[in-house]
């Protein structure tokens, strides 16, 4: 026999309660601690309002190699049409630069139009550059809004009455 090249199967599916372990596996590498009450929370509020929430996987020969979360916003800000925000993405670190991610979110996109999203936000720190670079490769632009931050810990300064 030659050298003949394994056959890697992939596909795109919603994700399903049996895979919460390795979602939280996955995203430990990326974050660097176990996210475990974010995913069960996110889930359990996906189970109670599935409208709401996308929630895909990409399988690798049959095993999962990575997750993408989303959370549909209807109205809110005043907006007229609906958007998703993407709040967790991964994929397994040995099965990074080989298109699953790519994979990954086309599935995501597809579920979201089919809910009648028309478009996906998501936040990413300013030096985490393979986010961002991965973000750029999928098609995501700069959102023309500021994100602004103030500690809720330090009261506001004191004014004077009639301010």
């Amino acid at each position: 026999m030659g050298n003949a090249a394994l056959k890697i199967e992939t596909g795109v599916r919603r994700l399903r309660p049996a895979d919460l372990e390795q979602v939280i596996a996955i995203d430990s590498h990326h974050f660097g601690e176990p996210r475990r009450a974010f995913f069960e929370k996110r889930l359990a509020q996906a189970r109670k309002h599935p409208e709401d929430y996308v929630q895909v996987g990409v399988d690798r020969n049959g095993v999962l190699a990575g997750f993408a979360f989303a959370r549909i916003l209807r109205g809110e800000y005043g907006r007229d049409r609906a958007i998703a925000t993407l709040d967790a993405v991964g994929v397994m670190v040995s099965s990074r630069e080989q298109g699953l991610g790519h994979a990954l979110m086309d599935g995501l996109a597809g579920e979201l139009r089919e809910a009648g999203v028309q478009s996906v936000q998501s936040q990413a720190g300013w030096t985490n550059h393979a986010l961002l670079r991965f973000f750029d490769a999928c098609g995501f632009n700069l959102a023309p809004r500021l994100v602004l931050e103030r500690s809720a810990l330090t009261p506001l300064p004191e004014t004077a009455v009639g301010d």
